[in-house]
């Protein structure tokens, strides 16, 4: 992604009509061709959120997050962590994104797939994998001794 952003930038610049473009493109993407990835790529994210968050219930792990931004010496190993459970998610919104520009836009900006693979993919992660461990937390605690309910 570092490099998509590094050819992004070499080949188009960041002044503020580059700005201005890659916001109207943003925001014409929900209402355009293949909009099932706006769905698609957040629904599967929170898939991913849901198996690492009943993991870290499971394990007794602090809230992601939290962690994440408290805690700097854990920080690297989270974010990659993270990164891991996602990456698939990322690697499909930029080939759809990648797909979609070509379509629609006839060219490719791989600054704005980078940005589009993010906010789809990796930003629901981040907001749900906390929440679910706390509900998974909560169910396990409420579960009787002997696994029945």
């Amino acid at each position: 992604m570092i490099g998509f952003v590094v050819v992004g930038v070499s080949l188009y610049g960041v002044g503020s009509n580059v700005r201005h473009r890659i916001w109207l493109d943003l925001l014409d993407r929900p209402g355009g061709p293949m909009t099932f990835r706006i769905i698609l790529q957040p629904v599967m994210a929170a898939i991913a959120a849901l198996f690492d968050g009943i993991r870290d219930a499971k394990d007794g792990r602090p809230p992601y997050v939290s962690t994440m931004l408290s805690n700097p010496a854990e920080r690297g190993t989270l974010l990659r962590e993270g990164v891991i459970s996602t990456a698939r998610i990322i690697l499909l919104g930029l080939g759809v994104d990648a797909i979609y520009q070509l379509v629609v836009l006839k060219t490719f900006y791989p600054a704005e797939a980078v940005i589009v693979a993010i906010t789809l993919a990796f930003v629901p992660y981040l907001f749900l994998r906390g929440p679910v461990r706390r509900i998974a937390y909560w169910w396990r605690a409420e579960a009787p001794a002997d696994g029945n309910r």
